[in-house]
């Protein structure tokens, strides 16, 4: 049924992502109150899904409220919004399900039969979602669709970027990263620059308005850094996962032997820089088309001492908000942690997209 709407289909496809993610929150709650004997470890992994969940939803409806008086006039963006968002939300709930039949497990000796069946149920209905999107996903993806053959372009108006959703819970990275850290460094620290990137692009769009540009230099020092912020932050997230896959895979295995040598030549190298980063900053894997060859780049702060014309593939945060609740100034054991934690296959396919690009060797 999800494939009868025309030209609607994002709409609805949106509608149904807002029922998703409301519904799962409606059923953490659900299984918080029918099974009073958890521990309390149990409760703050239910009760951490319940910003994600939220969150999810707030951000369909932001678009929702911006497209449904208009149905005839959608914007060109609308398509890969939808996408990106259905992306997340799949990660999100196959996360969750897999947390709760690990739940189902652990909790088995003193779970009554209304905490089984809560539980059943709530897995069986996150489980039906994942099977109607991911359909959705590879409907939309087949060779014969004709998105593939004409991709839409996403413009983001002046002033109007948006904290992304996690992909994940906020304790799903753990071990590794701590669940306090991924709160306060999504939620306050890249949200902080997201404001920042729109306060300084509705500024400098006044000054080109007014022609007064006497703080043209503050505010482009603004763009850049929270502009940086932001963009590497929204990568940051999606190149983790609470499966980490170990090494690299596909072809960005063959290029990284190609580049460094071996995989592990390049994870020490990639663990040096980023240990020691001056102050605040990033070490990051990049592709350059102009070499064609994928290279480890620094930047202080976020925008500081570091190299154009490169595409950044897999960044790494190493400002101490990134990890200074668990591990201290102990920047190396972070670094190390943070391996467990790399989302390849992610990478590989920003990688494979990367390489598409070709510019005249010099």
């Amino acid at each position: 049924m999800l494939f009868v709407y025309g030209t609607l289909m994002p709409v609805r496809v949106m509608e149904l992502v807002r029922h998703w993610k409301l519904q799962e929150k409606e059923h953490a709650a659900v299984i918080l109150q029918a099974t009073p004997e958890l521990e309390s470890q149990y409760v703050e992994l239910l009760e951490s899904w319940d910003p994600i969940f939220s969150q999810t939803a707030h951000y369909t409806n932001q678009w929702l409220d911006d497209w449904v008086p208009y149905p005839t006039r959608l914007p060109s963006h609308i398509e890969q919004t939808v996408d990106a968002l259905v992306d997340a939300a799949l990660e999100q709930s196959r996360t969750y399900v897999d947390q709760l039949a690990q739940l189902t497990e652990r909790i088995a000796a003193v779970s009554t039969t209304l905490s089984k069946t809560v539980i059943s149920h709530s897995i069986r209905e996150s489980n039906y979602y994942i099977g109607l999107m991911s359909a959705y996903r590879q409907a939309v993806n087949s060779p014969g669709n004709s998105r593939q053959r004409a991709p839409l372009l996403q413009v983001v108006p002046i002033g109007g970027h948006t904290l992304p959703p996690l992909p994940y819970a906020y304790d799903a990275l753990e071990p590794y990263i701590d669940e306090h850290t991924m709160q306060l460094h999504h939620r306050i620290h890249h949200q902080s620059y997201v404001d920042g990137l729109n306060n300084a692009e509705l500024q400098l769009q006044t000054a080109r308005n007014t022609g007064n540009f006497d703080l043209v230099k503050h505010w482009e020092r603004e763009l850049a850094f929270h502009g940086a912020g932001h963009y590497l932050h929204t990568l940051f997230w999606y190149v983790m996962s609470p499966y980490g896959e170990g090494e690299a895979m596909g072809s960005l295995s063959n290029q990284l032997r190609n580049d460094f040598g071996s995989f592990a030549a390049f994870k020490k190298q990639f663990s040096e820089a980023a240990a020691k980063v001056e102050g605040s900053g990033w070490a990051v894997l990049v592709w350059s088309p102009r070499s064609r060859r994928l290279e480890i780049l620094t930047a202080e702060k976020h925008q500081n001492q570091s190299q154009w014309d490169v595409i950044p593939l897999l960044p790494l945060d190493v400002w101490e908000h990134a990890y200074y609740l668990k591990h201290q100034n102990k920047r190396p054991d972070y670094v190390q942690d943070w391996w467990n934690v790399v989302h390849w296959s992610y990478v590989n396919e920003r990688f494979e997209e990367a390489r598409k690009l070709v510019w005249v060797p010099f």
